[in-house]
């Protein structure tokens, strides 16, 4: 693997992290939002993440003719090229439903939906892809400071 192959991969990594922080923050946002209806409440989203893989990136498809990408990662079989974001998923946890009915949104019966957020749980993958989002800058700087080092080598002599 090459020096530059690393600042993609971090880069993937980067790229991931922000949407998951992205994420984070519209369940945080939304996390105290009503509504007088299971189908308009607001549901907390979370990201999903695979492996880039070399063989799958260059367009070779499986014994079955899929180019999909592949959710197990064998480091003998193919070189991982980074992280991907497959997409975003509603969770299909409860909502929240409360007897409040001098609320302004409740329904018939009196009572209000609130969403599937744990506010607690989002604060805890904020900080764990805060962290990763800055590690994936510091193997960028470690490897811009190598390549910086290889280049001053021979000037010594």
């Amino acid at each position: 693997m090459s020096l530059n192959k690393i600042f993609d991969i971090a880069g993937s990594g980067m790229n991931a992290q922000s949407v998951r922080l992205n994420t984070t923050a519209s369940n945080m946002a939304n996390a105290q939002s009503v509504s007088s209806s299971i189908e308009e409440t607001y549901r907390a989203r979370k990201p999903v993440f695979a492996p880039m893989l070399e063989r799958y990136k260059q367009g070779i498809s499986d014994e079955y003719g899929f180019q999909n990408p592949v959710t197990s990662f064998n480091p003998r079989d193919v070189a991982g090229e980074g992280v991907q974001v497959l997409g975003i998923v509603e969770s299909n946890q409860e909502l929240q439903m409360r007897f409040e009915p001098n609320h302004p949104m409740a329904n018939e019966e009196g009572y209000v939906f609130y969403p599937n957020v744990n506010v607690v749980e989002e604060m805890t993958d904020m900080l764990a892809a805060s962290r990763s989002f800055q590690t994936n800058v510091e193997v960028m700087n470690t490897t811009k400071q190598m390549m910086q080092r290889v280049l001053t080598l021979g000037q010594g002599a």
